[in-house]
């Protein structure tokens, strides 16, 4: 996946964000101001996702191209290389999956993100399979 194909993927979800709070190339994408990935135009062998604890020692333990992410909380993100065999969907799938988990877990007032989750899961089939 390219970087013009992980944007559009990752702006086609719902009221998704992108951000440059740093520089002008490394991106945050946000959902209702919380962040849910990051990345660097400039060096895109590597995005880092948010996600539960326990599924990032799911991930670690089964893919090689997952590790801890740097200057994160490494319980919480972790860094996907690019440049690995790691196939397309389960990108995607990992950065639908840390999307709702940031909804879930960050997103505040209750109303802001259950609207959020209702939009997620009309649209989640669409999300999984381009």
């Amino acid at each position: 996946m390219d970087i013009l194909d992980l944007r559009e993927y990752l702006l086609s979800l719902p009221r998704a964000e992108e951000t440059t709070p740093f520089d002008d190339s490394t991106i945050v994408y946000k959902i209702a101001g919380k962040w849910f990935v990051v990345a660097d135009v400039d060096d895109l062998s590597h995005v880092v996702i948010h996600h539960p604890v326990e599924r990032g020692i799911e991930l670690r333990d089964e893919w090689r191209e997952i590790g801890p992410a740097w200057h994160f909380n490494k319980r919480y993100w972790s860094s996907v290389r690019l440049d690995g065999d790691l196939p397309e969907e389960v990108l995607r799938r990992l950065i639908y999956d840390s999307y709702i988990f940031t909804i879930h877990h960050n997103v505040t007032p209750k109303a802001l993100r259950e609207e959020l989750l209702r939009e997620a899961a009309i649209l989640s089939e669409n999300y999984l399979e381009k």
